[in-house]
């Protein structure tokens, strides 16, 4: 599978504005880029004065201004999303977008008490729950037919979600997992790629774990982030499928721009 390549922008501060956003993934389309990515935050508890824009009203932005690039969110929190709104938005944008959304998911980090300073659910037992329980919500909505179950979390009692997604059999779900740990593995291995924090040589580990549950790698994507390219190609060995250009926290949109323009390097 040859490696794509995508840039991971962070909606703060000049880039919290959807129209930014939407020039840039123009930009980065034009430039070669295969996907473009956002960070999904609501807040930025350690940085009180910086302007936060919503991922999604960005990225349905970005689907409008691009008719090519994959895009997505890496990753959106399940545990403070309910699956029944997450349904309608993920199938509207993969409307929007021609069937081009890749949804990443995973717990968040609470490192910056967005979670609790938010009241939502912050311990990490808790949020893991949540978001299995949230994504066998989320997969029978998107099936198109009745759905009937009754959670822990959430309740759906019989209902039908139409239109279903563009993309068959549903849309791509990209796992977050920071570690060799089984439970989010596990998880990864049930769906479509694999989000990893880790260094090379961790991934050798984790994909080799992956497919222990799944059979093989076939057709599942592995998506690294960094912010330059030095270790590109030991990713690439370790099987990185895509690798996505991350652009610092807070960027203005005159260096966002530059960085996009020189492509995928």
């Amino acid at each position: 599978m040859p490696l794509r390549h995508g840039v991971y922008l962070p909606p703060f501060g000049e880039l919290a504005d959807p129209r930014v956003l939407a020039e840039l993934a123009a930009e980065a389309e034009s430039a070669g880029f295969d996907g473009v990515f956002l960070w999904d935050h609501v807040a930025r508890p350690k940085e009180p004065g910086l302007a936060v824009g919503d991922a999604w009203i960005g990225l349905a932005a970005i689907a409008a201004a691009t008719s090519r690039v994959v895009l997505g969110p890496r990753v959106t929190p399940l545990s403070r999303r309910r699956p029944q709104d997450l349904a309608r938005e993920t199938v509207a944008l993969d409307l929007l977008s021609g069937g081009r959304l890749a949804l990443g998911v995973g717990l968040g980090s609470e490192a910056t008490g967005e979670f609790s300073r938010l009241g939502e659910v912050a311990a990490p037992r808790d949020r893991a729950r949540r978001l299995d329980e949230a994504l066998t919500v989320l997969t029978a909505l998107w099936s198109g037919e009745a759905v009937h179950h009754d959670g822990p979390a959430y309740r759906v009692d019989g209902l039908r979600f139409l239109p279903r997604p563009v993309q068959r059999p549903r849309i791509p779900i990209w796992v977050a997992a920071q570690s060799v740990k089984q439970a989010p593995l596990r998880r990864a291995a049930r769906f479509d790629g694999l989000c990893p924090e880790a260094s090379p040589d961790q991934l050798v580990e984790m994909l080799r774990i992956i497919a222990e549950h799944r059979g093989d790698l076939s057709g599942f994507e592995v998506v690294i982030a960094a912010a330059d390219n030095r270790e590109r190609e030991a990713y690439v060995r370790a099987g990185a499928t895509w690798w996505l250009t991350a652009l610092p926290m807070i960027c203005s949109r005159a260096d966002a721009l530059a960085a996009v323009r020189r492509g995928p390097g």
